[in-house]
């Protein structure tokens, strides 16, 4: 029997549009035909579902639009993380990079534990509240 697999993650995003923004630039992604950013005089960005893919066209992450969504309270469980996404880097030197890039981009720091000599990390959280690790692998 076969097993199915997986197609792409999908992340709730009040703004579908900033949410795809921020991971198309921070990962290096494109989008799937049609899901372009709509452009020129008098157009409306009305898309409720988009899709990034790799240059390869292999479809890696996806945002549905929701009316509302509360964000993490994480390290508190009062709104618990549910999921999160591992991002790794070959070096300190560009874990340090990448940190600023994410802040640049719009992301936000929950915690900084990049004096762990074991494994330097920083978590962070996208700009709909999604967090994310970045660490040195």
């Amino acid at each position: 029997m076969a097993h199915p697999q997986l197609l792409h993650t999908v992340l709730d995003a009040v703004d579908v549009r900033r949410e795809a923004e921020f991971w198309r630039d921070l990962l290096g992604l494109v989008y799937r035909p049609g899901d372009e950013m709509s452009d020129g005089p008098g157009t409306v960005d009305d898309l409720d579902w988009l899709v990034l893919t790799d240059a390869g066209g292999r479809r890696v992450l996806a945002f549905q639009q929701v009316a509302e969504q509360a964000r993490t309270t994480w390290p508190s469980q009062e709104v618990p993380m549910q999921l999160h996404l591992d991002l790794t880097v070959p070096s300190t030197e560009e874990l340090a990079a990448q940190h600023d890039r994410a802040l640049a981009l719009g992301a936000t720091l929950l915690l900084d534990r990049t004096d762990d000599e074991d494994e330097p990390l920083y978590v962070l959280a996208d700009p709909e509240g999604h967090p994310f690790c970045i660490f040195v692998a």
